[in-house]
């Protein structure tokens, strides 16, 4: 489908609606009709970290499964409803949250509406979808086994968090997805989908009046509250530890990492600006200038800030020859030490403000892309004037406040660090 473009407006904030339904559920609306089509997101609190104890995967195969097939629709039938209308219905899960999205031309809006309705409300689960997402998952985990990256990732996710849903493998293992039944997802199912913590965003051709009631129609017969298990707050571990899995491989891939800081912390933002100057993954970002342009250790080096609902990191990654792998490692963490220890320059600030403010329209190109970045907002606790107040945020930050949030954010330099292949002199 074509996407309506947009420009970047004087105020985004000024276009969204708040559209409450009759039946009490909260919508963010872009009334648009440059092109018909609408984009429709939303997001419940939960997914993986509410996977049953022992049965990591759950709330992963449950999102491949709420599109195979629902009400008198079986799985064949329902893609078939779909792809006669050109209506794209897909669902996630990741840490914190199960998310769902919706795509259609605006003369097939009743028809979208009605097949996502049966989806959220009434997804069959039948046993031969069931079995064949769950060999997908399978099949994708048995070529993880080999692959560096997944496994180092893999590795730094059980050190890190220790006993904590954190550290389990979202997709589950080749252990426990057999031992998943549809009661498990049925459960999983009654556990997220619930009013309370629904977050809706959408944009495209369609007014409130008839937007409300098909969310009503969609969402209404929900349970009013979801029955959440309550996840601990943790701190990242293993900070100052190196971890190497052998694998014979001629290149060793590494990540590493530290705790961040929380996203509605005050000093989120500098955080987010430093960090930008560290290894924001652009030119000129600081890991990209010494270990890629001066040194030609890596061909790609980032690091960035992940907040979860109940923990924080500064992660990043990079991959070298072996023979180089200590001497990557030893300019990360100096990098890092010394942002640390003397804060950015006051041009390098400069330049970071200026990208990111200048970047942030590109968030908002298109339809599903707006529709996207509003359910985020959303699930992050934030109120639609953010989108006005977020450049003058990151235009506001001092050099003193730069330099004083990257001696709290990088420390000493001390990482947790795991690495895949055969790296020299490393330990």
């Amino acid at each position: 489908m074509n996407e309506h473009t947009t420009t970047d407006r004087t105020s985004r904030a000024a276009s969204v609606q708040k559209v409450i339904t009759p039946g009490g559920i909260e919508a963010w609306l872009v009334e648009d009709y440059a092109v018909p089509l609408i984009a429709f997101d939303f997001a419940f609190k939960g997914g993986n970290s509410q996977d049953p104890d022992g049965k990591p995967g759950t709330a992963t195969m449950l999102a491949g499964l709420l599109d195979e097939g629902a009400g008198p629709l079986d799985s064949d039938a329902f893609h078939r409803a779909l792809d006669e209308k050109a209506i794209e219905i897909a669902f996630s899960a990741d840490r914190d949250s199960f998310s769902g999205r919706m795509q259609s031309l605006s003369r097939n809006i009743d028809r979208a509406f009605e097949l996502l309705r049966l989806a959220v409300t009434d997804a069959r689960i039948d046993a031969d979808p069931l079995e064949r997402v769950r060999a997908q998952l399978n099949a994708g985990l048995r070529r993880e086994i080999n692959d560096p990256d997944s496994m180092a990732g893999k590795k730094w996710r059980e050190i890190a968090y220790p006993g904590h849903v954190y550290g389990r493998p979202t997709r589950g293992t080749l252990e426990t997805l057999p031992n998943l039944t549809r009661e498990d997802l049925v459960a999983m199912r009654s556990t997220i989908l619930a009013r309370d913590s629904l977050k809706i965003a959408v944009v495209g051709a369609i007014d409130a009046v008839r937007l409300a009631k098909h969310i009503d129609d969609v969402f209404g017969a929900l349970p009013a509250k979801g029955n959440l298990i309550t996840i601990p707050d943790v701190t990242m571990q293993g900070v100052g530890t190196r971890h190497v899995i052998d694998l014979d491989v001629p290149q060793a891939t590494i990540r590493f990492g530290r705790p961040g800081i929380a996203r509605h912390d005050p000093d989120f933002v500098p955080a987010f600006v430093v960090n930008h100057i560290l290894g924001g993954g652009v030119f000129t970002a600081r890991l990209f200038n010494e270990v890629r342009e001066k040194r030609g250790l890596a061909y790609s080096v980032y690091s960035q800030l992940q907040t979860n609902d109940h923990s924080n990191m500064l992660i990043g990654a990079t991959s070298t020859k072996n023979e180089r792998a200590a001497e990557s490692l030893t300019v990360i963490q100096e990098q890092i030490a010394n942002l640390g220890a003397d804060g950015p320059t006051e041009d390098e600030l400069d330049k970071a403000k200026k990208y990111l403010t200048g970047s942030y329209a590109l968030r908002f190109d298109t339809s599903t892309k707006i529709a996207s970045q509003l359910v985020h907002l959303q699930m992050e606790g934030f109120d639609v004037d953010y989108l006005d107040q977020r450049n003058s945020h990151i235009q506001n930050v001092t050099l003193d406040e730069a330099k004083r949030v990257a001696a709290r954010l990088f420390g000493d330099g001390q990482l947790l660090v795991t690495v895949v292949g055969k790296p020299e002199g490393l330990i």
